[in-house]
């Protein structure tokens, strides 16, 4: 491991803890919420989360860009070949709720790709993190994606209304549908083998996906869009049409279904 990825997966990790005693605290509390948008919540936690990781991460890595969910955009990162992508918490409704299905995601990203990254769910502990070129690991145990070809009885998450949609051509076999509320946390459970494959067709952003992206690709599978496009990260306008990731084999068995498809 290079030494550079070597201490950046070292700050992320601890950053990671740290950020998850903030969010534990907040998820047997009673923070305030509010709205930035309509359906779209936001509470004190996600900023505090969002602070503490500013703080830390930007103090070690001062020449590093800046791209979150909870902070204004700078577009000066677009400038920078290195920068931090966070999410201080992946699945804000599931915080809400007060289920343990929300994670807290830190990716380091160079020249648009993604290069270590920690995605953190404070109430399980689950560690899964990833160096480009050394694996992806959970809790320092090895992952691999499955080597799942078929979509017939394969488990995936996505939203029923989705696959069960009138406008597919052919309708979708039977399968093992599940769902979480982080998009970053349902490709985290791909890339450790729970879930065979993930899709999701609406636009999600950078920060939703980048640091989970690595733990998919170092798992052994793929993440695209449902057009079979890569993911380019620290764009200018910060986000992807949709997001599939899957082992090889099925992920091209999802690509025949998807690959012609037009998103409203």
């Amino acid at each position: 491991m290079p030494g550079t990825e070597r201490g950046d997966l070292e700050l992320v990790v601890s950053a990671l803890r740290q950020a998850g005693e903030i969010a534990r605290a907040g998820f047997a509390g009673a923070p305030q919420v509010w709205e930035k948008s309509k359906g779209n919540p936001v509470t004190e936690t996600d900023i505090a989360v969002d602070r503490h990781l500013a703080s830390v991460l930007g103090a070690a890595r001062p020449d590093y860009g800046w791209l979150s969910e909870e902070t204004a955009d700078d577009p000066a990162r677009l400038a920078r070949r290195r920068l931090f992508i966070v999410d201080p918490i992946d699945g804000t409704i599931a915080f809400i709720k007060r289920r343990p299905e929300f994670v807290i995601c830190v990716a380091v990203v160079e020249d648009g790709v993604p290069v270590t990254s920690g995605v953190y769910n404070p109430m399980t502990d689950e560690m899964f993190t990833a160096v480009a070129g050394e694996g992806a690991f959970l809790n320092g145990a090895r992952l691999s994606v499955t080597a799942r070809e078929a979509l017939p009885g394969c488990r995936m998450l996505v939203a029923r209304d989705v696959i069960e949609h009138k406008a597919w051509p052919e309708p979708w076999p039977a399968m093992e549908v599940g769902k979480r509320a982080s998009i970053a946390y349902r490709m985290a459970l791909v890339a450790n083998g729970h879930y065979d494959c993930m899709m999701a067709l609406s636009t999600k952003q950078e920060w939703d996906t980048a640091a989970a992206t690595l733990l998919v690709q170092e798992a052994g599978g793929l993440v695209t869009s449902h057009a079979g496009e890569g993911l380019v990260y620290n764009q200018a306008q910060p986000s992807h049409r949709s997001v599939v990731c899957a082992g090889p084999a099925l992920h091209k068995a999802i690509m025949a279904r998807t690959d012609r498809i037009k998103l409203p």
